[in-house]
């Protein structure tokens, strides 16, 4: 196997080809950090001080032990272990160290379980009903494409290593259409960039339907054959005509027209979304309206044909076994992104008792979560016990009462699946555990072992659970083993290449089809067919609203930043330069704005500080904060997510970051 020295990737790799992202190529930069978190530690001040004292393993253990324990074993109703939430989501990425130990744990405890929303799962369902699982077309067909739509993605941000492949079509003679109200650095390098307003993107797959239908560019043979609903999408992208789908999309009737007929004329046109156009209301409608189209052209006959949002679903491990769901008693489920009223209110939000225990690993909701103020509020509780397993003091770990040292990507085993191709990879640890870190797998069998949890599946090693993973029982996964992972680092997966997963139908849906009709939706009061649903925040829905905050403020990651992760690298953080607010010249003239102005970013929920850059390069009406910044890092203490809700998506239940209208002004 060839070993990883941090700073560069395996140039054997058919996929990565070699090369590291901005921010992972600092990781051996962020795992040697002066600040990593190298002992366990207890609170020594006011809950958010970031006040501790080292402690021993034993006796971080200990106190963690009685004190869940405690309130498990409660009589009293305000208590049990459905008081005990544990928060988690991807963390260092991978399947062991993120969801086998801690979940038996959890399970095996009687905890309250957790929704894991914050970042797919509207999309991911809107996959799932219209194709049936989260997965797409095959990006190492995408040279074969003769047309690359990059719809609601920063490619070369957040999935550069898909961008050679953009080049191979390009160099064949595809177009490359970015669809983004910003003008990312993905957008400046594509041939058409066309600015689409915040949470639309279902009117505008809707006016392509429409066009494509009208002049007759539709593959019949495969609708008729591998669709269901197909008389029905006809009829309601009547109801799309391009001049309506213009005064909700803000884009030209012309750009509608003729994007509608290049793919309907195109042979093996790529879309690839990304999640960031799920953000809204309507997000779950908007990804499952825009996987229509292939079907609708029969684009997914073809190499470099189709639509990809993951291919995450074809990892068919055995979860199951991995996560012992089996252990659980029937308990309720919090939705992560209302932690904060979770951690506010007596039953948190969904009845039974209040939070007493918040247990985070993998993730930072002090920075990520939406509603900001109230998921500090929540967590500055004094009787709230919290316990924090951490690679550095975050603006979360500044709240626990037991913060623990974990392990980073160079030092643990894992194993991972992958959102953009389709080969499986072994993480083997590189060095030892700087400090006292300790993998999460072993933190929470040690948890167990003190309070008396001694289930066998407790004493699983991580290879052990590597290799339970891989013996899922999916085709898709034959051939695919630890000693092959062991040897090479990574094994594709047992399908194709390229990977057409839908040329003749079989779709894994119920009806076997692309469903352009959903029972399933209908069964669920929504709308079965593709259709536009607007955001909550819509301007043209609630204009006494848009008349207080008339901007629409997007906060996707900063090119430095994964979410709150790599935030206190000092040379990413540099690249960032601080909290900035990108506005277009016309939105900074009215307000009196000059580039290089401290501004202020406020709505009801709350506010932040940044410095604002004027450029024509955001449509006007959208402002872009590039986030997510942590308070500590922030001259106000602030970022984005003082301004955003914990409302929730049509589809999977997911976060409404982008749908979040704000007024921006001068600071005080």
């Amino acid at each position: 196997m060839r070993r990883c020295d941090g700073r560069t990737g395996d140039p054997d790799h058919p996929f990565t080809r070699g090369f590291l992202c901005t921010k992972v190529n600092r990781y051996v930069e962020r795992t040697y950090h002066p600040d990593r978190l190298l002992h366990p530690m207890r609170r020594a001040g006011p809950k958010g001080s970031g006040r501790f004292e080292i402690v021993s393993w034993d006796e971080a253990i200990g106190e963690i032990a009685e004190r869940l324990g405690a309130i498990a074993r409660s009589p009293d109703a305000s208590a049990g272990p459905q008081a005990i939430l544990p928060y988690s989501y991807a963390g260092t990425m991978g399947i062991v160290q993120g969801s086998s130990i801690d979940r038996r744990f959890f399970h095996l405890l009687g905890a309250s379980m957790v929704d894991r929303t914050i970042c797919s799962m509207p999309g991911t369902v809107g996959m799932r009903m219209t194709v049936g699982a989260n997965i797409g077309a095959d990006p190492e067909g995408m040279p074969e494409s003769d047309l690359v739509l990059l719809w609601g993605t920063n490619t070369l941000t957040s999935n550069p290593h898909l961008w050679p492949f953009v080049l191979e079509a390009r160099e064949r003679g595809a177009k490359i259409v970015a669809i983004d109200p910003i003008r990312t650095r993905t957008v400046a390098q594509c041939d058409q960039w066309i600015a689409i307003r915040p949470g639309t993107d279902a009117a505008l797959a809707l006016g392509m339907m429409h066009v494509l239908f009208e002049r007759g560019l539709e593959d019949r043979d495969y609708i008729a054959a591998n669709t269901l609903g197909g008389e029905q999408l006809r009829e309601r992208a009547r109801e799309y005509p391009p001049d309506r789908v213009s005064s909700i999309t803000g884009t030209p009737v012309e750009t509608i027209v003729e994007l509608g007929e290049r793919y309907g004329r195109a042979q093996s046109a790529f879309i690839r979304v990304n999640y960031g156009l799920q953000r809204h209301a309507g997000g779950g409608m908007a990804v499952r309206t825009i996987a229509c189209l292939p079907a609708v052209t029969g684009h997914w006959r073809r190499a470099g044909g189709g639509v990809q949002l993951s291919s995450s679903a074809n990892f068919q491990f055995d979860v199951r076994t991995v996560q012992r769901p089996d252990l659980s008693p029937s308990v309720r489920t919090i939705n992560m992104i209302r932690l904060g009223d979770a951690l506010l209110t007596p039953d948190a939000g969904v009845g039974g008792p209040p939070v007493r225990a918040l247990v985070v690993y993998n993730s930072n909701p002090g920075a990520v979560a939406p509603d900001r103020n109230a998921v500090l509020r929540g967590l500055a509780r004094e009787d709230l016990f919290t316990v924090v397993l951490e690679h550095f003091q975050t603006d979360t770990a500044d709240y626990a009462d037991i913060l623990l040292p974990a392990t980073t990507q160079l030092e643990h085993w894992d194993i991972h699946l992958s959102y953009g191709h389709h080969y499986v990879s072994l993480n083997q640890p590189a060095i030892e555990p700087l400090g006292e870190a300790l993998p999460n797998t072993e933190i929470f069998r040690r948890i167990a072992a003190r309070m008396g949890l001694d289930h066998p599946a407790m004493r699983d090693d991580d290879l052990t659970i590597i290799r339970q993973a891989l013996a899922g029982p999916g085709e898709k996964l034959r051939g695919v083993t630890l000693e092959g992972l062991m040897e090479r680092g990574w094994m594709r997966l047992n399908v194709p290449k390229p990977y057409l997963p839908f040329a003749g139908g079989e779709f894994p849906t119920p009806s076997g089809k692309c469903e352009f009709y959903s029972q399933r939706m209908a069964d669920m009061g929504l709308d079965p067919l593709p259709a536009f649903t607007p955001p909550y925040e819509f301007p043209d829905a609630v204009p006494q609203l848009a008349a207080r905050y008339p901007l629409t403020l997007i906060s996707s990651p900063a090119h430095q930043f994964l979410n709150s992760t790599f935030v206190n690298v000092d040379s990413l953080r540099r690249g960032a330069r601080e909290p900035e607010c990108l506005l277009h010249p016309a939105d900074a003239e009215r307000r009196g704005i000059a580039p290089g102005a401290r501004v202020a970013v406020y709505n009801d929920r709350g506010a932040f500080t940044a410095v604002a850059r004027v450029e024509d390069t955001i449509r006007e009406g959208v402002v872009w904060a590039p986030s997510i910044w942590w308070g500590k890092f922030a001259k106000d203490g602030a970022n984005a997510n003082q301004t955003t809700s914990q409302r929730e998506t049509d589809l999977g239940h997911g976060p409404v970051f982008y749908d979040n209208l704000v007024e921006v002004g001068l600071a005080d």
